[in-house]
């Protein structure tokens, strides 16, 4: 280093003593001054403590720094304010709570508070690092073990009171945000998708404005939340959708809203795959015309014939059922739905009851959605085993937590959240947030 720079970095150093100290902490580190750091472990533990002790110190100097700095400013910009005393301001960062001793001033009508208005910060308020931080785990993990995680990997302390607030803030901001998609689309996009929707039981609590203990008038219940997923034919990294409380109608805009992110076009196949529900095929015919297959999920059918195989086949149902599969993938569905024929319970025989005239009902009513074999030729799947897992990694694995129920304003944001990052929408988000919150 140039001598004449390293003198001046010294007096800068001199000039923050405790930054000063820190620098002699780390060089103790390398150097091994105490004779405890032969473990590349200890020492690396030993860093990470002291890097935290400097970032606390480098930002107190930094707000005491800078408090003086808008101080004078203000002084310079506006002579005819006058002083008004000082007051402390504290904020939440990674690297702990941070204060300085601010300097208030006064004008005719109006106080005025240089530091936290350059600084863009209000008492108590937690930094956008931390608060990405707490939604980060707050977004992957029950809200009472994020304080626990914040203490392992920055050392600091928050309550779960605030950890919840934040991490629920920035869901519902992702949520405001979805965007909507519209058809028609101008460009040719690419040549097939594979999309699938389904629906999932997340536990909510309602609860009455009634007087009195709000325990006594908690309900609790099982909605359904419904997952779109869609991505290019070969890809491995899907765009997801989530809708909780809506019509069939927000459905399929999920549906189209993941198509058009996965580069739908104008000469896009877009084929389906999903359980035997009405509003799926209709939705998919709505947002996609002619341009989209739709089959039910193979696997679903294959329910219905276990359960008539009881009947059809009480000596050999195995046997039987290999034989209706492969007839089905074959696209001789009309074969199928013959042999039930012979079987069929008598109309006066509950629903319930009557395995075999429930599947010749449910295959009679869907031989539009039954092309296995055109599938099968195309290499694409006849089976919907991929939104089925979705569900447990995407939505479940956080909003299905034993003991957790959840108020509908909140899961809504938090299906949104747990969306953004499934679709790695995350840093995106961040790039746009700049603003310090309350605690």
């Amino acid at each position: 280093m140039n001598p004449n720079k390293e003198q001046h970095l010294i007096n800068r150093l001199k000039q923050h003593p405790k930054l000063l100290d820190r620098m002699e902490a780390l060089l103790n580190v390398v150097e091994n001054s105490a004779g405890d750091c032969t473990k590349a472990d200890d020492a690396e533990q030993y860093v990470i403590e002291e890097l935290r002790k400097m970032g606390s110190d480098a930002l107190h100097c930094w707000a005491d720094t800078a408090v003086n700095k808008t101080a004078a400013q203000l002084r310079e910009q506006q002579p005819e304010l006058h002083g008004n005393g000082k007051k402390e301001v504290c904020w939440h960062t990674t690297f702990g709570e941070i204060s300085a001793i601010e300097q208030l001033f006064r004008g005719p009508g109006q106080q005025v508070r240089p530091f936290i208005t350059s600084a863009g910060i209000t008492s108590r308020c937690c930094s956008m690092p931390l608060q990405r931080a707490m939604t980060d785990f707050g977004a992957d993990h029950a809200f009472g073990q994020v304080p626990k995680k914040l203490q392992e990997y920055y050392g600091i302390d928050m309550p779960v009171s605030t950890v919840r607030k934040i991490t629920e803030f920035h869901a519902e901001q992702m949520h405001q945000q979805r965007e909507m998609m519209d058809l028609p689309l101008t460009s040719l996009g690419c040549r097939q998708q594979i999309g699938e929707i389904d629906g999932c039981m997340l536990p909510i609590v309602t609860i009455s404005e009634e007087e009195g203990d709000k325990r006594k008038h908690k309900k609790l219940h099982w909605q359904e939340a419904r997952l779109a997923m869609v991505h290019e034919e070969g890809s491995a990294t899907p765009k997801f959708d989530a809708t909780f409380g809506g019509s069939v109608n927000d459905a399929g805009q999920a549906l189209l809203n993941c198509a058009v992110a996965s580069g739908f076009g104008t000469q896009t196949h877009w084929h389906g795959v999903g359980d035997g529900a009405r509003w799926i095929a209709d939705q998919v015919n709505a947002k996609f015309g002619v341009q989209a297959s739709y089959l039910i999920d193979f696997f679903h059918v294959c329910e219905y014939l276990a359960a008539a195989s009881k009947t059809t086949a009480k000596d050999s149902p195995q046997i039987w059922m290999e034989t209706q599969k492969s007839l089905l993938k074959n696209n001789d569905f009309a074969v199928v739905i013959a042999n039930l024929i012979p079987y069929m319970e008598a109309d006066g025989i509950d629903n319930d009851k009557a395995p075999v005239r429930a599947c010749h009902r449910y295959l009679s009513n869907r031989t539009d959605q039954l092309d296995y074999r055109g599938a099968i030729e195309k290499g694409l799947p006849i089976g919907s085993g991929e939104i089925e897992s979705a569900h447990r990694y995407v939505i479940q694995k956080r909003l299905k937590l034993p003991g957790a129920w959840w108020k509908v304003t909140n899961v809504v944001s938090m299906l949104a959240l747990r969306v953004v990052r499934a679709n790695d929408d995350w840093f995106k988000y961040w790039e746009h947030q700049n603003t310090a919150m309350a605690a």
